[in-house]
């Protein structure tokens, strides 16, 4: 199923649009096509900045857009695909552009096409599908990215990947948006399945019963106040042997391939449960709780498409939380898959419970390592705001390759220390610990928590609690859900390495 509307191709020549979008620089001279000199630019209110957009002119039929790109010579992928948002913003009241946005900046070609074509479908993506009016968001349906000959291959190919990846991102935003009676936690996984058999990946679901039985009293206790059942869904991307030629065999029981496992949070709405939240507008985006889980099954989508040479393994863990007669109560102890026992001292500490059990089943398969995906901790969003997630981690080696992902994708993390110290906050005395620990260093203590059920495996915490929601468009962002780490985790599985 599409989930952006916006096509997106390769040509050597210009066809006929009804808009250009011709990129300025902020230090080199102007194209001759604008028609405009610096000094007119200037006057305009125009200097090249990255993301600056101005309609200069319309000649006949065809409207010209300046899109800036900022200086010249320093001009990388992050810049245009932002510079590739505002022109299709810009062009939103078209049909069709075409720009020769592709071909600027430095750096390899293939790796600013691909990211000119993420800021296009990301910047033009809308979820409408509850809008009585159809003709909600851009009109925009394609887009021409003319280059020179000899950069067309290495173009197409970058494009190609921006689609993939574009798409993926659409996806886990229309998920994260959808209303809470829209998608279930059963809904979700139905979806999941359609999704795997769509993308070449293995798929298996555990209803209640069979999370019961595999004793994931994290994701049971969530879900007690709910009428809608759990549902855990892990899938398995394991490359073709075609694509591993040259590829060295494995010694004893330890594969060749790298083995990641992802593991994603997917509240699919948070009430608080008995820790009930308090009355506030913006509570109505914990629809969007779910955006670890929907991240990870996007960037799950993409791995057979991009040719991913490692060996993903991903466990969705769903549910909603709410209150009733038989959910969880403050002072209830819980048994995690680990065994190990759990005080509930706020119930609106759950997404850690059902992480829980998902790091326990991922630290049984032996994995290289995991990484989860969380809108855990209000703590994380003060203290980082909405434009980066944290990362904490048992191992600076894996954080490194989390954090080079980060600046690959433009998905910025910040590291934040997994101080021992604290675990101490943590202690119950009729448990094995409390599930929060207090109201100092909330994000710390989560991923502490967290840390307990890893076994010891190399091992990274996001916490996407601020950049999971957007309150207006900005760069390749668009109002509402992000699928913030879509593309950070992709980047991370296509580029894992065991250590």
């Amino acid at each position: 199923m599409k989930h952006s509307q916006l096509v997106v191709s390769v040509a050597r020549e210009v066809p006929k649009t009804e808009v250009v979008g011709v990129p300025v620089t902020s230090d080199k001279a102007v194209p001759g096509e604008l028609g405009l000199s610096r000094a007119q630019l200037t006057a305009a209110g125009f200097d090249g900045k990255v993301g600056q957009t101005l309609v200069v002119q319309a000649s006949g039929k065809t409207v010209l857009i300046a899109v800036g790109v900022g200086a010249g010579s320093s001009a990388k992928a992050h810049d245009l695909r932002n510079a590739a948002a505002a022109l299709v913003r810009a062009a939103s009241k078209y049909a069709s552009l075409s720009t020769t946005l592709a071909g600027a900046g430095r750096g390899d070609r293939a790796e600013i096409a691909q990211a000119v074509t993420e800021g296009l479908l990301l910047a033009s993506h809308r979820y409408g599908a509850l809008k009585s009016d159809k003709s909600f968001g851009s009109k925009l349906k394609s887009v021409v990215l003319v280059v020179e000959t000899k950069v067309l291959g290495a173009v197409a190919n970058g494009s190609r990947r921006g689609v993939v990846v574009g798409e993926a991102v659409c996806m886990a935003r229309d998920f994260a948006n959808m209303p809470p009676a829209h998608l279930t936690a059963k809904m979700f996984a139905d979806r999941a399945q359609e999704v795997a058999s769509e993308t070449g990946l293995r798929v298996e679901v555990y209803d209640k019963d069979k999370l019961l039985a595999m004793g994931c009293g994290g994701m049971i206790g969530v879900n007690r106040g709910s009428v809608n059942p759990p549902r855990m869904v892990k899938l398995s991307y394991r490359p073709s042997k075609s694509s591993l030629k040259g590829k060295p065999a494995g010694k004893g029981k330890k594969s060749a391939l790298p083995h990641l496992i992802m593991v994603g949070k997917g509240v699919m709405y948070d009430s608080g449960g008995i820790s009930l939240k308090p009355s506030n507008p913006s509570h109505a985006m914990m629809k969007a709780d779910m955006s670890g889980a929907a991240a990870v099954l996007a960037a799950m989508s993409t791995l057979k498409a991009l040719g991913c040479k490692n060996q993903i393994t991903a466990y969705l863990m769903c549910t909603d939380n709410l209150p009733s007669g038989s959910a969880m109560a403050m002072g209830d102890v819980l048994t995690m898959r680990n065994k190990k026992t759990v005080e509930i001292h706020n119930t609106d500490a759950e997404g850690r419970l059902v992480l829980a059990d998902g790091l326990s089943l991922a630290a049984e398969q032996e994995p290289d390592a995991i990484v989860d995906i969380a809108t855990l901790t209000g703590s994380c969003a003060a203290a980082l705001g909405p434009k980066m997630s944290g990362v904490m981690g048992n191992n600076a080696g894996f954080i490194e390759q989390v954090v080079a992902a980060s600046k690959a994708t433009d998905e910025d993390v910040w590291e934040l220390p997994l101080e021992r110290s604290y675990r101490r906050m943590l202690d119950s005395y009729i448990a094995d610990m409390k599930n929060v620990g207090g109201g100092e260093a909330g994000a710390i203590t989560a991923a502490l928590f967290l840390d307990e059920f890893t076994g010891g495996h190399p091992w990274a915490h996001l916490d996407i609690a601020g950049p999971m929601w957007s309150d207006g468009d900005a760069g390749w962002l668009q109002r509402g859900a992000t699928a913030y780490g879509t593309r950070l985790l992709v980047n991370l599985a296509e580029n894992f390495r065991r250590r």
